[in-house]
């Protein structure tokens, strides 16, 4: 890992790697951030949504500049999918659906469903349920209002997408894609092509490019090591470990 990262040699100017906790949106880490360095000027390199957990990077000062590079990037995400269900979020933000009985499924079958459809360069709907825009409004908040607009699908690429375990409907997985790739809309499409529907019941960004979510720090461990960094920077100790 770079000495750039997780630093606060050059602050206000920094790029952090933050492990966000579940509930939290990823402008809630973002704010936390600004709250705790007083510094105006801060961003994040790509949305995790409330339920998910994992890695966010985010960059302080002049370093929001790096932001757009680091969306660029390969993510890769870990999660579970629950089959015999479907959601209107196509996670489990929303009321669940009954589908079809999951039981005939074998973890072959979903495996050989996930790699022959779903890898490589293919076209992927964004869901309703998302950020995207249309006429300058947020598409969840069409969604919410019952609204259905046609959604034209987008060019996204899934380099691996492995089945680990399939135990009492519910699948683990490991996904590696490009930037724009909706987890959520794999794993509702996955449970299509089944026939039994499916939803994204947890997700955990693992990586960003070559920075891992094992380096990152919490929110409140980000908190410790700031205030540690001014007391050292005030000459009342000495300066502290940044990793």
């Amino acid at each position: 890992m770079s000495s750039e990262i997780n630093s606060f040699d050059l602050f206000p100017d920094g790029t952090f790697l933050i492990d966000k906790p579940t509930g939290w949106t990823s402008f809630d880490a973002v704010n936390k951030i600004r709250r705790i360095s007083r510094i105006k000027k801060v961003g994040h390199a790509g949305t995790l949504d409330p339920a998910a957990t994992g890695l966010l990077i985010i960059c302080t000062g002049k370093r929001t500049k790096l932001l757009e590079g680091f969306q660029a990037q390969k993510k890769v995400y870990s999660g579970t999918i629950t089959f015999g269900w479907t959601t209107p979020s196509y996670d489990s933000e929303t009321e669940k659906t009954a589908g079809s009985d999951p039981s005939h499924l074998t973890p072959e079958q979903i495996r050989e469903a996930a790699q022959s459809g779903f890898t490589g360069t293919i076209l992927q709907i964004p869901p309703m349920f998302s950020a995207l825009k249309r006429d300058g409004k947020k598409l969840y908040e069409l969604a919410r209002k019952g609204k259905e607009i046609k959604l034209e699908p987008r060019e996204v690429t899934v380099e691996t997408f492995q089945i680990s375990e399939f135990e009492n409907g519910t699948a683990t997985f490991r996904v590696s894609c490009s930037k724009g790739t909706y987890i959520r809309s794999l794993a509702h499409d996955l449970g299509q092509v089944l026939g039994t529907g499916a939803y994204l019941s947890s997700l955990r960004r693992e990586a960003i490019g070559q920075y891992s979510v094992a380096d990152a720090w919490d929110i409140l461990r980000f908190e410790e090591k700031f205030k540690a960094w001014q007391t050292a920077a005030s000459g009342e100790k000495e300066p502290v470990s940044h990793v």
